[in-house]
């Protein structure tokens, strides 16, 4: 019956463009062909692996992002006074701006066509989230040069706890909500989204292109160890793994029905499955700091990078300076 509702189609295409115009029926055959070409392209267009995005998205994400608080802390003050945006900070901007960018160029590199309207309404959300976080962090990063310490809660630290009126303290910690609550969530879920939509275009009947290039096993480091950042400063594990929850039932998923990941879609899905690696050895290694505990007090412990650094690293920086 399929076969015959498919002649049946054809015949009438077939009639409708032998009763047009030829000017009608050379707009008519486009239409068809062009229909025609894009659903053979999502169906057996090749997929290969899109080192060139990756390596920008990798470096962006190491240099504006990671690098963001770096950079604030070794550049001159006098560069930068308090009262003006820090280097820092202009990384944030370049970033709010290119990794959309670049989530957007991934998108359209997918062998099959997404859901665009989706995908479009996380980027708006992902610009809102980091541009939210873009001015609490920088005003949190930038109590640091005033004795701020990032590994105890926002009225413990001693440079906030006597503020008169205490109702500063209340708007210390509402900008504290602004950077690690609302600014994370609207940056995070969007991002993580946005991946997995990505995520779910990287499978192909062909054996063949389930192999990951030479390239893809060089980035795969720095990808998964961003990742690792990603996760424990911005206090996503449950978004993350999440996210890898449903890649994996993806996986097995397209697997009954004989697809497998491609290229693009081992180096993401391996990237996570090391990060997860990588924050398991994180926490153990913390798992009996008394002072950490006390500010992530729950089930889920996982300190962020610079909370440690201001408890432990400063330290011992102070230690040396003062020998």
């Amino acid at each position: 019956m399929v076969e015959e509702g498919e002649r049946n189609a054809q015949q009438y295409k077939t009639g409708v463009i032998d009763h047009a115009s030829p000017q009608q029926a050379d707009a008519l055959t486009s239409v068809v062909t062009r229909h025609g070409a894009v659903k053979s392209e999502d169906t057996f267009k090749t997929s290969q692996f899109h080192f060139d995005l990756w390596f920008y998205f990798t470096l962006q994400n190491w240099v504006l992002d990671f690098g963001r608080p770096i950079a604030m802390i070794i550049l001159p003050l006098e560069w930068f006074p308090l009262n003006k945006p820090s280097a820092g900070d202009y990384f944030h901007m370049a970033y709010n701006v290119i990794t959309p960018f670049l989530l957007l160029k991934l998108i359209e590199r997918s062998p099959k066509t997404l859901p665009r309207s989706m995908v479009y309404v996380s980027i708006i959300m992902f610009v809102m989230g980091a541009s939210i976080h873009l001015v609490g962090d920088s005003v949190n990063h930038r109590l640091i040069f005033s004795g701020y310490q990032h590994h105890l809660s926002v009225r413990e630290n001693p440079i906030i706890k006597n503020l008169k009126p205490e109702t500063l303290i209340d708007s210390f910690e509402l900008l504290y909500y602004y950077d690690e609550y609302l600014g994370h969530s609207m940056w995070y879920i969007p991002f993580f989204l946005i991946l997995f939509i990505y995520f779910t275009g990287c499978f192909t009947p062909v054996e063949e292109e389930s192999r990951m290039p030479m390239a893809a096993l060089l980035l795969i480091g720095p990808s998964s160890l961003y990742y690792w950042y990603l996760v424990t400063e911005g206090q996503i594990f449950i978004l993350y793994i999440f996210t890898f929850f449903a890649m994996m039932a993806l996986v097995m998923h397209q697997k009954r029905k004989g697809l497998v990941l491609d290229s693009n879609g081992l180096f993401l899905f391996y990237s996570f499955i090391i990060t997860l690696v990588l924050i398991a050895v994180w926490v153990i290694w913390l798992w009996n700091d008394k002072i950490l505990r006390k500010k992530y007090p729950g089930v889920i412990y996982i300190p962020e990078p610079w909370a440690f650094y201001t408890l432990h690293m400063n330290n011992l920086h102070a230690a040396k300076e003062s020998l």
